[in-house]
């Protein structure tokens, strides 16, 4: 019998006094979510160049892995690209495991501790989002919102896709998009000549010479330390997928600090970001028009900061606003959620689409970070992909050698964002595109195949495209990242192409 985790224990223990009536379905759940967190961590272990794995032998049967130490770690064969939850166990020297925060500390690896108990956490919190699901409606959505609130799962191959640290589970159940609640945003008064402000502030956010800056509830208690009661506190809205970005009355969305990591970053908002946020909007704007009406990007309306990356918001318009009659703006993370026929016709069309923006932009000097969450398909009335939405600017690339390759003015930009180093532009628009969103509504390496494949002679024919035909695929390394806490910035993976290899 599986004895709980912590993590899975505490979950049980605060669901008695917050909604004892979850407690059976959050304890059927366990199961499931064991295996799904499991299943991503099995593909960072079979594909990510962790320091103690020492070799990989790989077969129809299954993967075994030579650890340094001189052990073994057998499970089956691993599809990169999958996202069922398949792997319910796996046998380190042929003993079982399926629950991957015991795997990790059986594995006993440099800093595997920590991170097994985000594991835990990751596990305890998607059989609590799970729970929650039962009695929501059906059907296609109508509000931005709805779209975001399907996404129940989290990030689709981070073993850490619902790992919630400093969340207790009845701020979860207050603040997780998926158990759909109405968040009250407070608004912080902060004197606005000590604030740096781009674009345009709204005036309902201001109060005489003070800006009053919405602030997470999670934030203002436990980073900022504010009193519930803040003056012009109350502004109801409902949290995307994101759980910190949420959909304001009238329309709007706004960011907010916070300070929690989930997943592997900490989600506040830095000085740097906000400085460039205008610059970047106004940019991004100019080249959407290059895209012959393929893609638009949302305006951001107004950004602030009391120079402190732990009180900012920016606000930026809803996707909906480039819905035309009849058409529905998805996030891409929330198609596989839809009752979408989602055909290999169709899947091809959406590749098709995407990689023609994606591929297109990049030539020109610019790559997106082209994820599910920040990436959004406009569906015309029939279902079918005809034009893109791209949200939130902050960790794209922009090459100012390419641009200027173009006859494109080059932006006033500064820092991480800007590089001409080819390989960090590739691995920013196909990890996040290719490895990340289509594989992840492809569902598998075989379905991510077709679709390439269906679609590969029509792109535009570049460099980089070329490169995508020939080289492994990137993706971020997560794992290695978790297990890496004094390496700065993004650490790679190569994935097989499913272009050029078999995908098990």
């Amino acid at each position: 019998m599986h004895r709980p985790s912590s993590a899975e224990a505490e979950v049980v223990a605060e669901l008695a006094e917050a909604r004892p009536e979850l407690a059976a379905r959050y304890a059927a759940g366990l199961p499931g979510a064991r295996a799904a967190v499991l299943t991503r961590l099995w593909r960072a272990l079979a594909y990510e160049p962790l320091p103690w794995v020492a070799g990989r032998e790989r077969g129809r049967e299954g993967l075994s892995l030579r650890l340094s130490d001189g052990r073994r770690l057998h499970g089956p064969p691993a599809d990169p690209y999958a996202t069922a939850a398949y792997v319910t166990a796996v046998r380190l020297d042929g003993s079982p495991y399926d629950d991957p925060a015991r795997l990790l500390t059986e594995l006993s690896v440099p800093h595997g501790m920590s991170f097994a108990a985000e594991l835990g956490h990751s596990v305890a919190s998607l059989a609590l989002s799970r729970a929650g699901q039962e009695g929501h409606p059906k059907g296609w959505p109508t509000r931005d919102w709805e779209w975001e609130q399907r996404v129940v799962d989290g990030h689709p191959f981070h073993p850490n896709c619902r790992s919630r640290p400093g969340f207790s589970v009845a701020e979860q159940l207050a603040y997780g998009p998926e158990h759909r609640p109405v968040v009250t945003l407070a608004r912080v008064p902060v004197r606005a000549a000590e604030c740096l402000v781009t674009g345009a502030w709204p005036r309902d956010m201001r109060d005489g010479e003070r800006l009053l800056i919405p602030v997470h509830p999670w934030q203002a208690e436990h980073v900022l330390k504010r009193p519930r009661d803040l003056p012009g506190a109350g502004i109801a809205a409902h949290p995307l997928m994101s759980l910190r970005t949420l959909a304001l009355p009238e329309g709007p969305h706004v960011k907010t600090a916070l300070s929690a990591r989930l997943t592997s970053s900490v989600r506040d908002i830095s000085v740097y970001s906000i400085g460039l946020s205008a610059t970047l909007s106004d940019f991004a704007e100019t080249l959407a028009a290059r895209m012959d009406g393929l893609l638009h990007v949302t305006r951001t309306l107004g950004a602030a900061t009391a120079h402190s990356p732990d009180l900012a918001a920016v606000l930026r318009e809803s996707p909906q606003v480039y819905a035309g009659p009849g058409e529905r703006v998805v996030p891409v993370a929330a198609l596989a959620t839809t009752e979408l026929p989602r055909s290999a016709a169709w899947l091809a069309g959406l590749t098709r689409l995407a990689l023609t923006v994606g591929l297109r932009l990049l030539e020109l000097g610019v790559a997106l970070e082209a994820h599910g969450q920040n990436l959004l398909v406009v569906l015309s009335a029939d279902g079918s992909p005809v034009r893109l939405v791209y949200r939130d600017l902050a960790d794209i690339r922009v090459s100012p050698a390419r641009l200027a390759r173009h006859g494109i003015p080059v932006p006033e930009l500064t820092g991480r964002i800007v590089t001409d180093d080819v390989t960090a532009l590739r691995r920013k628009l196909f990890g996040s595109l290719v490895a990340g969103a289509l594989a992840g509504t492809a569902g598998s390496g075989a379905a991510l195949r077709g679709a390439l494949e269906a679609v590969a002679g029509e792109l535009p024919e570049t460099e980089d495209l070329a490169a995508l035909h020939e080289e492994t695929l990137p993706t971020k390394a997560l794992t290695l990242m978790r297990l890496s806490p004094g390496t700065p910035g993004d650490q790679w993976a190569g994935l097989p192409n499913p272009l050029l290899a078999e995908v098990f």
